[in-house]
């Protein structure tokens, strides 16, 4: 894996339009992005979401000693690291040349390609996880069965996203969140934000389907919400007192059968 790993290194393979803009963007925004949030992030390594939830209290990836695992959308590798301290084989995904050159002095191996075509073999990970990465910025209907692909019998994806409600209450014109639905459901789907990311959030029965298609069973869904008076470095994501109202971010856990 290791070997694969640095075989990977260069330049990642994008062949969609959104793929081009998304790298684009986080290579543009990479070192504001780590000045911002690089410090919280290694504070608090293992932990999900924009309020930093630990994975201690969460439990969604359990022991890893031993476990090959594929952050899918590492950035600055935080949670890579932390995970190879705790006994996990760990490798980095990310198509950002730019966010990868944050993570290079960390000592994991790292692999700039597309979350759609991962340059691994078959069946060569036990736990493919991400906290707003691949999964929120590639195509499910790419991303999922190549996960699929990826992941031995038993093995475990889990995904931190957004949620669909936070999609349909958002305000375009006011560029802010409302308490207010402000489109309808089967709008879910692909979302072009302009000068921004292009991100992919699909309904819950959906993606559902699209985990059963490619043999893949849910375990749980985790609905985040921020514990009373926490604070974020992500404060532009969403209100602190909307995320407490209604959930913002979710934890897909689902598992290779």
């Amino acid at each position: 894996m290791e070997e694969a790993a640095g075989r990977a290194q260069g330049d990642a393979q994008v062949a969609t339009d959104y793929e081009r803009h998304n790298r684009a963007f986080w290579d543009a925004d990479a070192d504001d992005y780590q000045a911002l949030h690089g410090a919280g992030l290694e504070r608090a390594p293992m932990a999900w979401g924009a309020w930093r939830i630990p994975e201690a209290e969460l439990r969604v990836l359990g022991d890893v000693r031993g476990l090959a695992v594929l952050e899918y959308g590492c950035g600055a590798a935080q949670w890579s690291v932390a995970l190879a301290a705790e006994g996990a084989r760990v490798v980095g995904l990310d198509q950002s040349a730019a966010q990868l050159g944050h993570a290079a002095r960390r000592d994991v191996p790292l692999v700039q390609a597309s979350g759609a075509a991962a340059p691994f073999a078959a069946a060569s990970f036990d736990v493919v996880f991400c906290d707003h990465g691949a999964l929120s910025f590639c195509d499910p209907a790419a991303t999922v069965p190549e996960v699929a692909r990826l992941l031995r019998p038993g093995g475990l994806l889990a995904f931190c996203q957004a949620t669909p409600l936070l999609y349909l209450t958002w305000d375009e014109k006011k560029e802010r969140q409302t308490d207010r639905l402000r489109r309808g459901y089967d709008e879910l789907g692909r979302f072009d934000f302009g000068e921004g990311t292009v991100d992919f959030q699909l309904a819950p029965g959906d993606w559902i389907r699209l985990f059963r298609e490619h043999g893949l069973v849910v375990e749980d869904l985790v609905e985040l919400r921020p514990p009373e008076g926490a604070t974020t470095t992500y404060a532009s994501f969403v209100p602190y007192e909307w995320a407490r109202r209604w959930p913002a971010e979710q934890i897909w856990k689902v598992r290779r059968a």
